[in-house]
């Protein structure tokens, strides 16, 4: 009697669609298309996406003004360690970050997710040195508990029929902000020196060459933080029925059910690595994630480095401008279509129709590199919404079976696992985007696949291993 007693005040606590609960409440009111939830989602998952990106534009310069580099070749090297001391931060504290979350609430880690975005994206753009910016960087990454929990919030503030959409927003707003970014990054750098008239060599931007993008994120992450002091939180933490007493609070009748079925805590924790159609998705989550955040750094260190090496030679507002552009064709699509394309093919069949598309478009990049003028600029650009659409839609596609495969009370820990993984994933890509930056450089008269060719090649490897892993037996699906 006991065990039944306990089983079904857990599953008030838990279950998704309880009538005692406020935010279900809201989505019995609210029937309509949730603008207000996904503005939310989009300025938070905006704001943690726009300190990864922003540096890019600016990172061979910043390195180039360390000093550290010998020579032009080495530039690449050094930009890996600051890029992947992020993701090695992140990597290590996202699951506590998901438990945390999953204990006390989405709504606390959100906000101090935002305003450590403030503090630590502001200390790197004063960086003096390669260290200092390795550190910031760590710690920026370390407190970046917002994309798990952001994953969780996501698919619990809307309504089953807009689930897919809103896990779209989430991917959207990621990737468009992996597009701001570069544009803040690549029009704000070096206010001195391109805007005299503004900035002054001897104002704090003039000596701080790099701080006014990082300044301008800081000012955003802290409006986000107090808009988000009016969210809703998500988490059921309900009142428990008037039978049980004070002492009972939810953690000892946790414990208790627990304890009945003969279930410990490290063993309940223990089964989201059982839970293979989490696992799995996580798995090709992971592979998706880390060619993007390859792509990214070899595409701005491409157009960057100069013609001679088999690069465009563009400026920091040349990138910024052609990230632009890639990043509102990403935002139609995403807010367009891709709802339509997820219930017409299914996250599965979309992420390997995506990656398939992908492969031609990434080898047309160093024949682009030989064309010049407005046909360069056109097919650049085209061919840069393409990349960043069919790469969002096949890692959305996974996160939308991340959280299809787990119930309430896991989804922050799962989400958190998802990211310390894609973090270990991405702590190794940039720094061996860098090294391999480096080395295609010096083997431009290579006689097989010279110079960029062989930078896109690795990019579709990484593509062709995604996609084949999104097959049986690899991959399972939860079925809900």
């Amino acid at each position: 009697m006991a065990k039944e007693y306990n089983e079904a005040l857990l599953e008030k606590h838990y279950h998704e669609g309880c009538p005692g609960c406020k935010v279900e409440k809201m989505k019995e009111v609210r029937r309509g298309y949730p603008y207000l939830e996904l503005s939310f989602i989009w300025i938070v998952i905006l704001s943690t996406s726009l300190p990864i990106s922003s540096l890019y534009p600016f990172l061979y310069y910043m390195i180039e003004d360390f000093g550290v580099a010998k020579t032009e070749k080495d530039i690449g090297y050094y930009a890996g360690f600051i890029a992947c001391a992020f993701m090695c931060g992140r990597a290590l504290t996202s699951i506590f970050w998901g438990i945390m979350a999953d204990r006390y609430g989405r709504k606390p880690i959100i906000l101090l997710g935002t305003i450590t975005i403030a503090v630590f994206n502001a200390l790197f753009g004063m960086s003096t040195n390669i260290w200092m910016a390795i550190a910031t960087r760590f710690m920026l990454g370390s407190f970046n508990c917002l994309v798990g929990t952001m994953k969780a919030y996501a698919s619990e503030i809307c309504r089953e029929e807009y689930q897919a959409t809103a896990m779209s927003a989430v991917s959207t707003a990621w990737g468009i902000g992996l597009i701001i970014g570069p544009v803040l990054g690549g029009f704000l750098a070096q206010p001195a020196d391109k805007y005299p008239s503004v900035f002054s060599k001897e104002s704090i931007f003039g000596r701080f060459r790099y701080a006014l993008p990082c300044f301008t994120i800081s000012a955003f992450a802290l409006v986000v933080t107090a808009l988000c002091c009016f969210i809703p939180e998500t988490l059921h933490n309900h009142e428990l029925d008037n039978k049980t007493s004070d002492d009972d609070s939810v953690e000892a009748l946790e414990a208790a059910a627990l304890e009945t079925t003969g279930m410990t805590g490290n063993n309940k924790r223990a089964s989201l690595f059982k839970n293979w159609p989490l696992m799995s998705s996580i798995l090709v989550y992971c592979v998706l994630c880390l060619h993007d955040t390859v792509y990214s750094e070899i595409f701005a260190l491409w157009a960057n480095s100069p013609c001679k090496y088999g690069g465009l030679g563009y400026s920091t507002n040349q990138v910024g401008t052609v990230l632009t552009i890639s990043g509102l064709g990403l935002f139609f699509f995403q807010v367009l279509l891709y709802p339509s394309a997820d219930r017409l093919l299914g996250p599965v069949q979309l992420a390997r129709l995506a990656g398939a598309l992908m492969i031609p478009v990434q080898l047309s990049y160093p024949f682009i590199a030989q064309l010049s003028g407005f046909t360069q600029s056109l097919l650049l650009s085209s061919a840069s919404i393409l990349v960043n659409v069919f790469s969002i839609s096949a890692i959305t596609g996974m996160v939308i079976l991340q959280n299809r495969a787990v119930d309430q009370h896991q989804r922050g820990a799962a989400n958190g696992l998802a990211m310390t993984s894609m973090s270990l994933f991405k702590t190794v890509g940039p720094v061996g985007a860098g090294i391999l930056f480096s080395w295609t450089e010096g083997r431009k008269d290579a006689a097989f696949l010279p110079g960029p060719h062989m930078l896109f090649f690795f990019l579709n490897l990484m593509v062709i291993v995604g996609v084949s892993l999104t097959f049986k037996p690899f991959l399972v699906t939860a079925r809900r």
